[in-house]
């Protein structure tokens, strides 16, 4: 006795939905289907990325090549002029170099000692939680804070910095008015300020890893150096990259502690890049100008932070 199949359908594979093919014809009419809805739960976000990041690059970038001014109503067109002006303007070169000893001074210590801060913590330290409170809390303080409870550490006559160094037969110390001193004290306070975020991600990277190294350590009768030089440290190698990756990049762009604490003094000794920006064109009213001392800024960022891909993608 013989059957005859209905049409669409092959005797051994059965209905034609039921083929590769069909499967994928399935798919991709599922999927033109889903896109209308998720068009709608994209378009506003679009919106607003392109409304207060897209637009506002593409004009500053135009900005950076006119005159404009809030000086004054009209503007022209200068070309190159202003970017020629920021690599013969010494106060540029002056700027940058601060931004680049505050980096290079606030973002070792600020790796390392979030690195110890972590080990500490992990090692079974009692009262866990009341060390990684205090160890995190400054980093929920706002800026405004901070500058003034490091202001009044810092103070001349009562200050708590010189009271100490007078108790151990030191001359008081001008830190904020020292030009020799005013960037490392900034450094101190950007690092007791902003070294939680560190160690928290030094933290769960130390949580997350395999227990069973260790004990194979043990068994071969490691000890906790050892464990620490041959097993933590190396693990922590691409934790450690993302931490020196994201300080470095954060330093860089710094500008509210330093505006707040000294406003670039004494003499222009701590004045980064971005309060020079700042200053040249809310204050010299130059906006185009400082667009492209801005630009020229956000170059040396994207050079900095490739350089430091491909070190690490090396090292890997």
């Amino acid at each position: 006795m013989t059957t005859t199949a209905p049409p669409g359908t092959d005797t051994v594979t059965g209905p034609a939905s039921d083929r590769p093919g069909g499967i994928r014809r399935i798919g991709l009419k599922a999927g033109r289907t889903a896109q209308g809805p998720g068009l709608v739960f994209v378009v506003p976000f679009l919106l607003v990325f392109a409304l207060f990041l897209v637009w506002p690059i593409v004009h500053g970038l135009w900005m950076s090549f006119t005159d404009s001014s809030l000086a004054l109503r009209d503007t022209a067109f200068v070309g190159f002029d202003n970017y020629a002006e920021a690599f013969g303007d010494p106060d540029v070169w002056s700027s940058l170099g601060n931004t680049v000893v505050f980096t290079a001074i606030s973002s070792v210590p600020l790796v390392l000692i979030a690195l110890a801060m972590a080990l500490l913590v992990h090692s079974g330290l009692a009262g866990q939680w009341a060390w990684r409170l205090a160890f995190f809390a400054p980093y929920l303080l706002p800026v405004t804070v901070v500058t003034l409870i490091w202001t009044w550490l810092y103070q001349p006559e009562l200050g708590l910095a010189n009271q100490f160094l007078d108790t151990i037969g030191i001359a008081p110390v001008g830190w904020l008015s020292d030009e020799s001193v005013a960037m490392w004290s900034i450094a101190a306070l950007t690092v007791w300020w902003t070294v939680g975020f560190n160690f928290l991600l030094y933290l769960a990277a130390l949580q997350s890893l395999p227990s069973t190294y260790y004990e194979a350590a043990a068994l071969d009768g490691a000890g906790a150096w050892r464990r620490l030089w041959s097993i933590t440290l190396p693990q922590l190698r691409r934790t450690t990259a993302l931490v020196a990756m994201l300080q470095v990049l954060a330093s860089l762009k710094v500008f509210d502690q330093i505006y707040i604490l000294t406003k670039g003094g004494p003499n222009g000794s701590t004045r980064p890049v971005l309060e020079y920006v700042y200053d040249v064109g809310f204050t010299g009213y130059r906006l185009g100008y400082a667009s492209a001392v801005s630009y020229l800024f956000f170059a040396l960022v994207i050079v900095v932070s490739l350089v430091q891909l491909r070190l690490f993608r090396q090292e890997d």
